[in-house]
């Protein structure tokens, strides 16, 4: 049986730009085993596997596997999936709404003139945040000190709206650029409260690298090691969704433009949102362009 797969690089408008995905079309009949194989053969941060919905109502069940493990939700797997799906659609859809280990996720498709331009998820949980770290103890885990974290407007700590993880706040870009993972003191911090990897930011981002508000890199466990990713839309939802908790914004929507992986040369360009309501967070979003890079068949052996 001849399984069609489509890569594209996401949270870009340009070719090897963003975050690199895979997107397995044809996964009916594939066991657990052989998609976390077929993702570490890939070994690109996040694959996909496209399943019929369980639900009619819905448009697909989407599996996500890093080159290590499954995980339930994640951000460019689904900008990147949904840009794919609606992109191969012969009946324009607004949105789609996939099943996933963490929900259902809806994901907006904006086009122009019949081309897909972008596409926005929205968190399938709502914000969790669990208690704080010291500063010393997080900044350890990206060769830090204590004095490289920004702790006025909050304290390091595990967030998610899906999908968990360290979230801190360095003083300066310069730090951002001089973080490295420390694979001893991260092993001993992480996993913590459901998150494995390591998302920080600085607010002290050049006007050369407009229209980002935020410049952020986000390290993780990768088949090889620890590794940096170059964007990761849950991190950064979660993250948004942090700061609005954090806002004392009580009605309206809080935009955000976050920028990721221009110290690895794929820069990548997130957009956010979060609604709120009577002080408390409605909806979280974030989403941004992408590219098409390859298509093509494989076939495991043994099968058909």
């Amino acid at each position: 049986m001849q399984r069609r797969y489509i890569t594209v690089d996401v949270f870009t408008d340009r070719a090897f730009g963003g975050n690199q995905l895979a997107v397995v079309l044809d996964a009916g009949g594939l066991t657990t085993a052989q998609m976390q194989a077929i993702a570490t053969e890939f070994n690109y941060s996040e694959t996909t596997f496209v399943l019929p919905p369980r639900d009619k109502a819905n448009d697909a069940e989407v599996r996500i596997f890093t080159p290590v493990l499954e995980i339930a939700f994640a951000g460019h797997p689904n900008v990147g999936t949904a840009f794919v799906l609606a992109s191969m659609a012969k009946e324009p859809k607004p949105r789609l709404l996939f099943e996933e280990k963490a929900g259902l996720v809806p994901v907006e498709v904006v086009r122009d003139q019949g081309r897909v331009v972008r596409t926005e998820l929205t968190a399938p949980q709502p914000l969790e945040r669990h208690a704080p770290l010291s500063a010393a103890e997080a900044a350890s885990c990206i060769s830090l000190t204590a004095g490289d974290i920004k702790t006025d407007n909050h304290a390091p700590q595990v967030v998610g709206v899906g999908n968990s993880f360290l979230v801190m706040e360095l003083h300066s870009r310069e730090a951002l650029k001089r973080a490295r993972p420390d694979a001893v003191a991260y092993g001993k911090v992480l996993p913590r409260d459901g998150a494995r990897s390591v998302w920080f930011y600085t607010r002290d981002v050049p006007t050369a690298e407009a229209p980002c508000e935020r410049q952020a890199r986000m390290f993780m466990r990768g088949a090889s090691g620890l590794t940096e990713d170059p964007a990761t839309g849950s991190a950064t939802v979660a993250a948004a969704a942090l700061f609005a908790d954090l806002d004392p914004t009580r009605d309206g929507e809080l935009k955000l433009t976050v920028g990721q992986g221009f110290d690895m040369g794929r820069p990548s360009i997130l957009r956010t949102r979060v609604r709120k309501q009577d002080g408390k967070i409605v909806s979280a979003h974030v989403g941004g362009s992408c590219v098409q890079m390859m298509e093509g068949t494989f076939k495991l052996a043994g099968e058909g």
